[in-house]
């Protein structure tokens, strides 16, 4: 099997041990149904090395299989909401490989709380040092997290799901080089979390073959009735961090998905 090694001088303090722990926890569902994951074979500070993966263009029953395969990974589960992957105990990252920034674990007692204390507010707060956000940011976001019990709907009362964390569609690849066309997943940023939030990145960016990847999901974990409008509520941590990370239009978009989840009735 062909190596590919992802490296980064001066990376931060156990960036690549994180994501090599987090592909490796999430392979572990791969037995009982989970997706594909990169095989990891070793890291150090500065590099992880990983199975290079040959990419090929996705399918409809290659999305449809993808959706399917994410629902049984998210149901075998975390520990709590925040929790770090398995035998990882340093600091975990969000981000882009050039500017990761920490990424607070713990162990929340509920969806509302973990949002809010371990995601919406440090990323904010950052924002703020960077002076790409202001207090009037973090203002809007506290009134957001005010809502979030009427926001979350039956959504709160969710187990913890074992979450990918960054899954925009270029962490998915598609490959055929095993005989026929899946999805393999790659760069995460793990952890225990909430189910919707590995689905509302999908929507974030433009994902082929979206609608199969939903009906795959959903034929193995029917999702709360509602969640079509919570998509924008777990979007508001991965755009707060584009504030963080490039600022510019992010800003205003960040501001606009705060105010029309506040107009949400």
């Amino acid at each position: 099997m062909e190596r590919y090694r992802k490296s980064r001088a001066f990376a931060p303090q156990g960036f690549f041990e994180c994501e090599g722990r987090g592909l490796q926890w999430m392979a572990q569902a791969e037995p009982s149904g989970g997706p594909r994951v990169v095989k990891v074979f070793d890291w150090s500070d500065d590099w992880l090395d990983i199975e290079r993966v040959e990419s090929c263009s996705p399918t409809p029953k290659a999305a449809y299989e993808f959706g399917a395969a994410l629902a049984h990974m998210h149901d075998t589960g975390a520990p709590s909401f925040g929790a770090p992957p398995e035998g990882y105990d340093g600091v975990c990252y969000f981000g882009p490989l050039q500017d990761p920034v920490p990424m607070d674990t713990g162990s929340w007692k509920d969806a509302a709380a973990y949002l809010a204390e371990g995601r919406l507010l440090p990323m904010v707060r950052l924002g703020i040092r960077r002076g790409s956000l202001d207090d009037s940011d973090l203002a809007l976001t506290q009134r957001v997290i005010d809502r979030l019990p009427e926001l979350l709907g039956r959504a709160a009362d969710d187990k913890p799901a074992r979450v990918h964390g960054d899954l925009w569609s270029g962490n998915v690849m598609w490959t055929a080089d095993r005989g026929r066309t899946e999805a393999v997943l790659i760069d995460p940023a793990a952890h225990g979390g909430h189910r919707e939030e590995d689905l509302a990145m999908l929507h974030l960016f433009g994902m082929s073959y979206l609608s199969q990847i939903m009906d795959g999901y959903q034929s193995v974990h029917p999702l709360k009735s509602g969640y079509r409008d919570r998509i924008t509520l777990w979007q508001l941590y991965p755009i707060a961090g584009h504030c963080v990370f490039f600022g510019g239009g992010y800003v205003s978009e960040y501001r606009s998905m705060c105010r029309a989840l506040l107009e949400q009735r």
